[in-house]
């Protein structure tokens, strides 16, 4: 499965961005980065606060015929993350539900999935913050960053190329999954 890169410096948010590239082209598979992030989109309408060094990046897709929930995807999706971080941070990550991976229960990364349809078709945007090199300030909830637990600067785009590596294999495993359904 070929996923095709979008990579901008400065965008509004790396979702709505997406959004966009649905709908004005015939992209099925994608990933959206930048570099800066001026409006990013939490959970809830929340704002995500997008320090720049930090990972902002979002991932959309088809969603067709495959039978998870948007719950389980979210689950699915922050396991991936997770897996990721893990490359970097071999102690305990946990998940807080609904969408944040927690290290000694600091926010460490946040994810936001929205479902789209466009002309019948539904995507998933799956849009995922990391915080590498910056922890940002929420008032009630601490949070924390890669580099500060490593002691030691993260490369942002071997970050971004390790998470996409595995996002793909996790996509390219669930279409196999739903063509081997589809021809039952």
């Amino acid at each position: 499965m070929r996923l095709k890169k979008f990579k901008f410096k400065k965008v509004n948010s790396t979702n709505n961005t997406a959004i966009r590239i649905i709908k004005n082209s015939n992209f099925k598979f994608g990933m959206v980065t930048a570099d800066t992030q001026l409006s990013g989109k939490g959970q809830y309408g929340k704002k995500w606060i997008s320090n720049k060094g930090n990972l902002f990046v979002s991932f959309f897709h088809e969603i067709k015929n495959i039978n998870v929930s948007l719950s389980n995807l979210t689950k699915i999706n922050c396991l991936l993350v997770k897996k990721t971080i893990e490359k970097y941070y071999k102690k305990k990550i946990l998940f807080k539900e609904p969408n944040d991976l927690l290290i000694d229960k600091k926010k460490i990364s946040g994810i936001l999935q929205e479902i789209i349809s466009v002309s019948g078709n539904k995507f998933l945007i799956v849009g995922i913050g990391v915080n590498l090199i910056k922890s940002p300030k929420i008032k009630n909830y601490p949070t924390t960053n890669l580099s500060e637990l490593i002691n030691k600067p993260i490369n942002k785009i071997n970050f971004e190329n390790e998470l996409k590596v595995i996002f793909v294999k996790n996509l390219s495993r669930m279409y196999k999954i739903k063509n081997k359904v589809n021809k039952k």
